[in-house]
């Protein structure tokens, strides 16, 4: 068990530097000098020279990853050169946001999809297996802004059921949270939710077909006990990894989502900052999301070690 953690730890570390290094030199492709871009319409030479110097562009690129790499190191990811405020306060105050809209949105992928999938594997070449792809294709067909987009004709604008766009926290008013946060968490929600159905369907109709799961049947257990107990519980490896990807995927901001229905997230501040040229901003959110995502998918590997009982052997 403990050779087992160390393991996979020991794989983080060195991919989380490889991913450093990939996002700092990504970064220098991007075009135009930040520098000239800061200094504004004049462009004064004495301030072009002193951002340089500031931001160590007039230095070598080895030597500028390990400005930022012993930063990162200290826990500083820089500082906004457009709001003058660290990054990690802008993260610190963006989380929270994105947060919440991300585990909502896998709540109600959660509670739709695995149950279609399950319904849909057990009732194959039925009606309800039919529906339940058909419910799926439309998941992964529709466009989440277009989708966005209805729901707020719908329920904001003909219904006037739910506010249109923003956000309040949910410290403030909870109940005003949940009515802004249900229409951009369902768009969401429901294209990941279509993904975990087919996921679920096809590992499910491959457990189902396994030998323990004729000899439970043949032993006169209950149709549920086969199905939940024996059959769901050795199919879900594929389902804690795609849970994994796109919950991490969720954090990374949704950009479209996120416009559409004005919440102030991840995915309008690595716009924002993209737009404006605000590498620091661009890199602290980057190296940000990148490692939820890999600590996400160690989190899926330890899942894996509790509900699949040959690698506690």
């Amino acid at each position: 068990m403990l050779a087992y953690f160390l393991k996979r730890l020991a794989a983080v570390i060195p991919t989380i530097f490889l991913v450093t290094i990939i996002i700092f030199c990504l970064q220098q492709l991007l075009p135009g000098d930040p520098a000239v871009v800061l200094a504004g319409e004049d462009q004064d030479q004495n301030v072009v020279a002193y951002l340089h110097k500031k931001m160590h562009l007039d230095e070598p690129l080895p030597v500028r990853y390990g400005y930022w790499i012993g930063a990162v190191a200290r826990g500083d990811l820089g500082e906004s050169m457009r709001i003058q405020s660290p990054v990690l306060d802008l993260i610190k105050a963006k989380l929270p946001v994105t947060a919440e809209l991300a585990a909502l949105s896998m709540c109600i992928a959660l509670i739709i999809g695995i149950p279609a999938g399950i319904v849909s594997a057990v009732t194959k070449n039925s009606i309800w297996d039919y529906l339940a792809n058909a419910v799926a294709l439309w998941g992964l067909s529709t466009p989440n802004f277009w989708l966005g987009i209805l729901l707020i004709l719908l329920f904001s604008v003909s219904l006037g059921w739910l506010p249109a766009s923003g956000y309040v926290s949910p410290l403030v008013d909870l109940r005003a949270n949940l009515a802004g946060m249900i229409m951009p968490a369902f768009v969401l929600g429901n294209a990941i939710a279509a993904v975990l159905m087919r996921h679920t369907r096809s590992a499910m109709l491959q457990v189902l077909s396994a030998d323990y799961v004729r000899t439970a049947r043949a032993k006169g257990l209950n149709e549920r006990t086969v199905v939940l107990k024996h059959a769901l519980r050795n199919a879900l490896t594929p389902i804690i990894t795609l849970g994994a990807l796109e919950f991490g995927s969720l954090l990374s901001g949704a950009v479209l989502t996120e416009q559409v229905f004005s919440i102030p997230g991840f995915g309008k501040l690595i716009v924002d900052a993209v737009f404006n040229r605000d590498y620091a901003v661009v890199q602290g959110v980057v190296l940000f999301t990148s490692t939820v995502y890999i600590l996400l998918n160690l989190l899926a590997d330890f899942a894996y070690f509790f509900v699949n009982p040959r690698l506690r052997g």
